[in-house]
């Protein structure tokens, strides 16, 4: 559905409230172990799947992680992945949103790398606090912007922002913390630090040698892995070590590694490490899976 340039330019007047921010200018996540970055843009894909972003808890932080979900054929890709986003859940259990499937959403892209959604005011039926409502508003930025890259919809070489409208309007108070209708980007700090990219939760893979890889914030940082092995509700640990993540130009943060495993159910963590302090996991993410 293409919006009307009109829609973007009216807006509503919203009565003044404390404590609001405005979308385009999200508060930092400021921890000194949590590196201020943003999540590269996804690159275009020829799988059918869509990239959505989940919000997830790593230590005393709250952060964005992405799954690749099977969409619907209807719709665009944006709308679709939004749609994933705001009316199913995560497969990872340690994940949530705080979204409420809309009863009207469409999505539309400018060609100045502006991606604009729209979509009803009952999207927002959930009680949140401030730091909440940003991390949310940042999952939709995230979650559009990934899937028009991924779908080779916009150039990834510029900048791209996401202006929300609801019920066509700007200014809309999200979640009653977040003014929307400015053009935002994705915000620094807000990506998990430490992010298991595959296997996905629930995966069944063929026995043999089994390929983990993933993302961290830490370019060239040190990363403590550990496979656990799953026996009813018994995890016992099978296997461990370290590596470095990459810090190489296209694939800044990227680690991977590759172990043998037998048949069984396991659970894979990776964390990272701080110097100075080795004995502590930091910013911890896990996968459960299944080789068969």
């Amino acid at each position: 559905m293409v919006l009307p340039a009109a829609l973007a330019l009216s807006g509503c007047v919203a009565t003044p409230q404390p404590g609001i921010t405005d979308s385009s200018t999200p508060s930092q996540v400021t921890s000194a172990q949590v590196p201020t970055t943003s999540a590269p843009l996804e690159t275009t894909q020829a799988s059918n799947k869509a990239p959505v972003y989940w919000i997830g808890r790593s230590n005393e932080s709250t952060f964005l992680y992405r799954e690749f979900r099977e969409v619907p054929e209807q719709d665009n890709p944006v709308t679709r992945a939004l749609r994933v986003m705001m009316s199913q859940k995560p497969l990872d259990p340690d994940f949530f949103t705080p979204w409420q499937n809309p009863k009207k959403l469409a999505s539309s892209i400018s060609g100045k790398n502006v991606i604009t959604v729209d979509l009803s005011a009952d999207a927002f039926n959930s009680n949140v606090d401030p730091a909440m409502a940003e991390r949310a508003v940042q999952q939709l930025v995230y979650t559009a912007t990934a899937a028009a890259a991924s779908a080779g919809l916009i150039d990834a070489g510029q900048q791209i922002q996401v202006v929300v409208l609801v019920d066509g309007h700007t200014d809309f108070v999200a979640f009653n913390h977040v003014r929307l209708g400015s053009p935002t980007a994705r915000g620094v700090g807000m990506v998990a630090p430490v992010w298991i990219i595959d296997p996905q939760e629930g995966t069944s893979i063929a026995d043999g040698a089994v390929k983990i890889s993933g993302r961290s914030t830490a370019p060239g940082g040190r990363l403590r892995w550990e496979i656990l092995r799953i026996d009813g509700n018994v995890k016992t640990a099978y296997l461990n070590g370290t590596m470095t993540a990459s810090a190489e130009a296209g694939q800044s943060g990227a680690f991977s590694l590759l172990v043998n495993l037998g048949p069984g159910n396991y659970e894979v963590r990776v964390s990272q490490l701080e110097d100075g302090n080795p004995a502590e996991d930091l910013n911890v993410d896990t996968r459960g899976f299944t080789v068969k």
